[in-house]
């Protein structure tokens, strides 16, 4: 049985550091005070939240309020509560009963009825305390955490690292320095029964048409007459589709948005029909002795439905009861786990170079196209993160076609809700131990003190993460390398430690040595050297950006991205009023703290002409921003996808930001707001995509410009018909052409080429329509520019206009609202990333499409799910409270 305490009422109190400890001053005898009062503090959470809850602190995301709070991490912290020796109808003082802390962050001390019980450091393993005996009618527990250690941030030395804390949270890129302290994880009373099952161990795989589950365990006896045989009886239902609401209900709209717009494909209504198929319950049941303590079984499972990626079908979940049983059928102990049968492996490359680590995900024998993305921690202060944001980020993730998330190893190994949202949606995950670059150098820790600490990390988050059908491999860290652009091997003390943990504690998943791997560390256009490469992260100009991706070959693209402002909406809530204008980072001290690394004035200015640096002119910065964002992120997805399988996967950075930036490489602001990008991304990761692939912006020249036309495909092969539609700014068509094609499956090929004359226009839209029995599968439209070098300036000669003409709602369950947008193109030019958005708070929206081209007098409906809030932390500002009625606004470029 456990019992958690996190329920019961806390308080937290600071102390100037030792004071707690010395109590009175030597001099005086006086009580030493601490810093602050008893104030009342939430569990798990952090200090911070506490203190600002109290008024002790102001908000430390608003403009440079951060700065004001490094005291925090620099004093003492006194969490206290207390609790009766009955609880939930169990006399504690009859039961031998453990304290356990599941995430203690970052050293504590532990008193249990004012006597010291032990020690711990670490944010990542489990603190135990043996209570047995000394429960008394009320008791006291009070957990002293010692302040921060002063670990690098970004810039520093990786060799010099000596601790498991996130270091994200000591200033990187994307974040400030803003360090959570306090009980960040569960607080729980255990109290075992005679005896337990211990250190599950449950994955699964194929053989032939038969499922397989492979289980294996550990059985601790509590009491010391527990000698007698025990066994496990195992009982598997399902199969179970345990999709979020939220999931379900976007896939529903788009389905019935293609539905309606005649583009439903074939693999919908098979899915559909997969689902009614697979809907009938099995029951099976095994009973397996246990010897010398432990268990081992491979459990057969005739005809199972399958657990698929995102894109690849449903991701079944089966549910796994085990009960330990004496020889008299008495049951000492229970345990439940959710999960999926599948295959899972790793393949070569296509013409990989020799000696290539394998990067082809095959998942149920067939190859996964990687379309992933990394995530950072939701927030600076994790411990305040409720499950609902973990659900709306793993939704955000399903809805954008995303089918494989890095945790990156900057950042956290992530709370068990985030695992358990993976299985039960179909993201794959790609796990990385707590170690990244530093600027200065990035050779991995060989600090004793550092490798028993990542060997203590290393071996509990195995131990607790393999148990997830999600997980697909194992990473050594973030960007670690022996010399400049030279990523570790295996043969690094540090990597191989941690390789051989992943085989004693796993055995069954790939361990890669970091991210990247191979040769080199970054993308170039030199042949033979990428495998698994990182970068860039923002434009590389025009034409170089669309000269090194068009030119790279490398084998896995697992770190890069874009970056672009964020929307006036969201800077409005953090930088202060004399802020919000277009500025470079260097002129204003709130954007630079903010993002200092991803100002994007001086590109936009370049592309679309000069911005004045006033007020009326920030919107116009931020739709600029973001469609750079959006058109520099698609070239790179597109020219790695159309490699396939070649190249085998993508992940962008990053999905998200632990705290709201004025300017950054994320699709989704902290406050949940999606970019332009976002959707840029969800239309390149549909499972048909139709591309271009170019080599300039610029189309002006005296010859004609020569463009390949290539169609990145996840399913079965069909045949097509393409239609090529080039405009220009007044929406005059001046050319359309037609061919039928013939798309193989699972991959990318080449289906034509595109002769494109500019004939004195300005501006140029070339769309491309995939086609199959009268239905539209992929749209997709570029932009190109006869001028140099501010391409798209002519969009400014003459003013835009998109108006929402049509809004009809339907209330969902839990509060959720579904609403369908028509927009219209109103102007007399084309607008770029035509869209909707929320002008009010209390909502997250997510769509089935959004920010398109649109000619004038063109109509585009849109779908959205809009989900209330409830967010957690200093987030909690912008959640839902009951009243608040959306409403909603278009934009446009």
């Amino acid at each position: 049985m456990e019992l958690s305490l996190t329920k019961l009422s806390w308080e937290v109190k600071g102390y100037w550091p030792y004071v707690p400890i010395k109590e009175k001053s030597m001099e005086t005898g006086q009580t030493l005070q601490g810093v602050t009062g008893w104030i009342p503090a939430h569990i798990p959470g952090g200090v911070h939240y506490d203190l600002w809850k109290a008024g002790l602190i102001e908000d430390p995301y608003l403009g440079q309020n951060s700065l004001k709070c490094e005291w925090v991490e620099n004093r003492w912290w006194m969490y206290r509560t207390s609790f009766p020796a009955e609880m939930n109808g169990c006399d504690l003082r009859k039961e031998r009963v453990i304290l356990r802390f599941l995430g203690l962050d970052y050293e504590a001390e532990v008193f249990f009825n004012d006597v010291s019980c032990g020690s711990h450091v670490g944010m990542y393993t489990p603190f135990e305390v043996e209570l047995t005996g000394k429960i008394q009618e009320e008791n006291r527990l009070l957990v002293l955490m010692k302040g921060i250690p002063h670990e690098m941030a970004q810039i520093g030395f990786t060799s010099q690292t000596f601790t498991q804390k996130s270091r994200f949270n000591y200033k990187w890129d994307f974040s400030t320095h803003l360090v959570n302290i306090g009980i960040w994880q569960d607080v729980l009373l255990h109290v075992p029964e005679e005896a337990e099952l211990a250190e599950l161990h449950v994955d699964s795989g194929l053989s032939g048409k038969a499922g397989q589950i492979f289980l294996a365990g550990k059985t601790a006896a509590i009491q010391t007459k527990t000698t007698q045989k025990l066994s496990v009886k195992v009982t598997l239902e399902g199969p179970l589709l345990l999709e979020s609401k939220d999931v379900s209900a976007l896939k529903a709209m788009a389905e019935e948005r293609a539905m309606a717009e005649g583009r439903a494909m074939a693999e919908g209504r098979a899915m559909a029909e997969e689902t009614r198929k697979k809907a009938d319950t099995v029951r099976l049941a095994w009973t397996i002795p246990v010897r010398d303590g432990a268990f081992s079984e491979t459990l057969e499972v005739e005809g199972p439905a399958l657990w698929n990626p995102n894109g690849a079908g449903k991701p079944w979940l089966y549910r796994l009861k085990l009960e330990l049983e004496d020889e008299s059928g008495q049951v000492l102990d229970r345990k439940e786990k959710l999960t999926g049968i599948r295959s899972l492996s790793m393949e070569q490359n296509e013409d990989a170079p020799a000696g290539a680590l394998p990067y082809i995900f095959v998942v149920n024998g067939r190859k996964i196209y990687v379309k992933g993305v990394n995530m950072t921690p939701l927030d600076h202060l994790y411990g305040n993160v409720t499950d609902q944001q973990y659900e709306h980020m793993v939704a955000a993730m399903v809805n954008a076609g995303v089918n494989l998330v890095r945790v990156w190893g900057g950042g956290l190994i992530e709370k068990e809700v985030f695992y358990d949202l993976c299985d039960a949606n179909g993201i794959l995950i790609w796990q990385e131990f707590i170690q990244s670059s530093s600027g200065i150098d990035n050779i991995p820790s060989q600090r004793p003190e550092f490798l028993e600490l990542l060997k203590e990390t290393a071996i509990t988050a195995v131990k607790e993460k393999r148990n997830h059908v999600s997980l697909a491999v194992y990473s050594g860290g973030n960007e670690l390398m022996e010399a400049p652009d030279r990523p570790c091997g295996y043969d690094n003390p540090n990597i191989a430690m941690l390789k051989e943990i992943v085989e004693q504690y796993d055995g069954r998943r790939l361990f890669l040595p970091t991210s990247a791997s191979g040769p080199r560390e970054y993308v170039t256009r030199e042949k033979g050297v990428s495998h698994d490469v990182h970068g860039n992260w923002s434009y590389g100009g025009n034409p170089g950006h669309y000269e090194l991706y068009g030119q790279s070959d490398s084998l896995f693209h697992s770190e890069f991205g874009m970056d672009a402002a964020t929307s006036v909406k969201s800077l409005k809530k953090f930088l202060p009023e004399s802020s919000l204008h277009p500025t470079p980072m260097v002129e204003d001290q709130n954007w630079q703290h903010h993002g200092e690394w991803w100002g994007t004035y001086f590109r936009d200015c370049e592309l679309f002409g000069s911005i004045a640096k006033t007020p009326e002119n920030l919107y116009l910065f931020t739709r600029c921003s973001q469609y750079m964002q959006g058109e520099g992120l698609r070239f790179i997805l597109e020219s790695d996808r159309r490699r396939a399988f070649h190249n085998s996967g993508v992940i962008i950075w990053q999905i998200n930001e632990p705290w709201p930036n004025s300017s950054c490489t994320n699709l989704v602001d902290w406050y949940g707001e999606t970019k332009t990008a976002y959707y840029q991304t969800k239309r390149v990761y549909e499972a048909c995509h139709i591309s271009l692939d170019y080599s300039s912006l610029n189309l002006s020249g005296s010859e004609p410009a020569e463009m390949q036309v290539y169609v990145e495909n996840d399913g079965a092969a069909f045949d097509a018909a393409v239609r090529v539609r080039i405009q220009d700014l007044s929406g005059t068509l001046l050319r359309e052409d037609q061919s039928s094609v013939q798309i193989p499956e699972n991959g990318s090929c080449r289906i034509g080429s595109l002769s494109v004359d500019p004939a004195g226009r300005d501006l140029i839209f070339i769309t491309l329509l995939l086609e199959t029995q009268g239905r539209c599968v992929s749209e997709n439209t570029y932009v190109f520019g006869t001028g140099k070098p501010e391409v798209f300036a002519p969009l400014r000669k003459t003013p835009g206009k998109v108006e929402i003409r049509s809004v009809i709602w339907k209330d969902g369950q839990n509060g959720r609202k579904m609403v369908l947008v028509t927009v219209k193109n109103t102007g007399e030019r084309a607008v770029l990333d035509a869209g909707v958005e929320l002008k009010t708070e209390g909502y997250a929206l997510l769509g089935t499409d959004n920010d398109r081209i649109l000619f004038p007098q063109e109509e585009r409906t849109f779908s959205f799910l809009l989900i209330p809030k409830d967010f957690g932390g200093f987030a909690e500002t912008g959640n839902y409270d009951g009243t608040i009625q959306p409403e909603l606004e278009a934009h446009w470029l």
